[in-house]
């Protein structure tokens, strides 16, 4: 979108995502017609588009604050998971290093590593912001 859009009325907003919606439609039917199927011709494209333009401003708002705490899981969990794989890639490296000048273990199973890599990413985010 350019610039003027982001400025235009909300009614002109609307009818720019309504046009988008309706071509999304159409790139759907006729380019990926394993996966999406309809008819009705061009009314139908129009009708779909304008019922998907309605739901993401009517119905999308409801859906993101029901389903803001699965959201917000979801992201913990993603970053946990990156702490983790770097946690895992340092053992790695320490490991392949001389054990009797450096060891590092984890220990406590699941638990310990969720634990050391949440600590991890705590201190690196605390460590981030005060050094900014």
């Amino acid at each position: 979108m350019s610039e003027d859009s982001s400025n235009a009325s909300l009614p002109v907003r609307i009818l720019i995502k309504l046009a988008l919606n309706v071509i999304l439609v159409f790139v759907l039917a006729n380019y990926l017609d394993n996966y999406f199927q309809m008819t009705g011709g061009i009314g139908a494209y129009v009708v779909i588009g304008s019922l998907l333009t309605l739901m993401n401003i009517i119905v999308r708002p409801i859906l993101n604050i029901l389903l803001l705490p699965l959201k917000l899981f979801a992201t913990l969990l993603a970053i946990i998971i990156v702490h983790a794989v770097f946690v895992q890639l340092t053992v790695t490296i320490v490991h392949k290093m001389d054990p009797t000048i450096i060891t590092l273990e984890i220990y406590g199973g699941l638990w310990g590593w969720i634990v050391v890599a949440v600590i991890l990413g705590l201190g690196n985010w605390l460590m981030k912001v005060m050094l900014k």
